[in-house]
């Protein structure tokens, strides 16, 4: 409540009420140890206009009626770090996987010191940290460098520090390692073992030069039966690249998609049929979660819910699912070696070296930023130990 009359001092007896024969006037709360404002300036700081129509909403008065308080609101508790890390990397486009590993190397940086605050600690306790991973855990070189790029995302977005010199630290040793790599004859005996989408999907993987999420993500929209393509949006990176279309696939992929549309359709009619947008388009296009064109090459058997609209739509296949069918191939085709989905992916761009396709063509098919990356393919065309003649082989 406030007097003012003449000079004398503007008492303040409540926080922020509002005053029944001036619903337009309002009083900013003052703290217990300060001083009563005498001055013209100090009272019009302390006091500011409102709304002049009518009674406040929150008081319910009307002139000559009492004051009645204002309704107190709940206090907001600030985000945790863990949140706000998740916020920033989503903001920043950073992929689900990436948000994943982040957040697990920052808890374990947390909790190697003792679940102590990050902004408590610099340098020196990263450097401690580093050091643990390569000489107690014997990690990789690569995954030593996760964990710093986390932690230098943690301090410079979240934290606000931008990190200097972190000293001497012990880093892993980065061995040079060659790809696994199949046989025209191993790769097709591990497709023989496949049957169904199975099948397809991993032939497309050898076939393509795909990864796994790569080809798991494949829309209808995406394969061009005409020009032999396959565009692959959003891949590792986030890039997109154009990647060929196996001849000898179209025919069992057409057959595949006739059998999807048919799903499809009647997913529709019984009011489902929803598929997951990139980014926003959803909202900016509201009927394409329904079109036949984004729906995935490779849906689930069954339906999925969204949680935030409780809507029913299907999701791509689950990578686990193929991973196991795969290494069950693998299996059954005897090999020893350690083949997985990503090996299609080897196989197919060595391969394609043995054909004399150049480098730079397999560069653009296999979507690597720098010559470099895919120069590891080059070994297949040196001889090696293949034309060497061993000496006990004379004997």
């Amino acid at each position: 409540m406030i007097t003012a009359h003449g000079d004398n001092p503007v008492v303040i007896r409540a926080p922020k009420v509002t005053v029944g024969h001036f619903p337009h006037i309002a009083v900013r709360p003052v703290g217990p140890t300060m001083r009563p404002p005498t001055s013209p300036r100090a009272i019009g700081a302390a006091v500011s206009p409102m709304t002049t129509q009518g009674p406040h909403p929150a008081s319910g008065s009307v002139p000559g009626h009492p004051i009645a308080p204002a309704t107190p609101q709940p206090a907001s508790h600030p985000p945790k770090l863990l949140d706000r890390l998740a916020e920033a990397l989503r903001a920043r486009h950073y992929s689900r996987r990436t948000e994943q590993a982040y957040r697990h190397w920052v808890k374990r940086f947390i909790f190697f010191h003792n679940v102590r605050h990050p902004a408590e600690m610099a340098e020196p306790e990263i450097n401690a940290f580093l050091t643990h991973l390569a000489v107690k855990e014997n990690v990789s070189a690569s995954t030593q460098t996760q964990a710093l790029c986390a932690l230098l995302f943690l301090y410079r977005h979240i934290v606000g520090y931008e990190i200097g010199n972190i000293g001497e630290v012990i880093r892993a040793r980065k061995p040079t390692r060659l790809p696994v790599v199949m046989t025209r004859e191993e790769a097709k005996a591990i497709l023989t073992g496949l049957s169904g989408d199975r099948w397809l999907m991993a032939s497309l993987m050898y076939g393509a030069g795909l990864r796994l999420m790569e080809c798991l993500r494949v829309r209808v929209q995406d394969i061009d039966f005409s020009r032999n393509e396959i565009l692959v949006r959003d891949g590792k990176g986030a890039k997109d690249r154009i990647t060929v279309l196996p001849e000898s696939l179209k025919t069992p992929l057409r057959d595949h998609l006739r059998i999807v549309k048919t799903i499809h359709e009647k997913d529709v009619a019984d009011g489902w049929g929803r598929v997951q947008m990139p980014m926003a388009l959803d909202r900016k296009y509201p009927n394409a979660p329904t079109d036949w064109r984004w729906q995935w090459v490779f849906p689930q058997r069954h339906r999925w819910i969204n949680p935030t609209t409780k809507e029913q739509g299907r999701h791509h296949v689950d990578e686990s699912l193929v991973q196991k069918a795969v290494r069950d191939a693998v299996t059954r085709a005897g090999l020893t070696k350690r083949a997985t989905c990503h090996t299609f992916r080897h196989s197919f761009a060595t391969h394609l070296r043995e054909g004399g396709y150049d480098i730079r063509t397999v560069q653009e098919l296999l979507g690597h930023s720098d010559v470099k990356t895919t120069m590891i393919y080059t070994h297949v065309l040196n001889r090696g130990p293949a034309g060497v003649r061993s000496p006990v082989d004379s004997l």
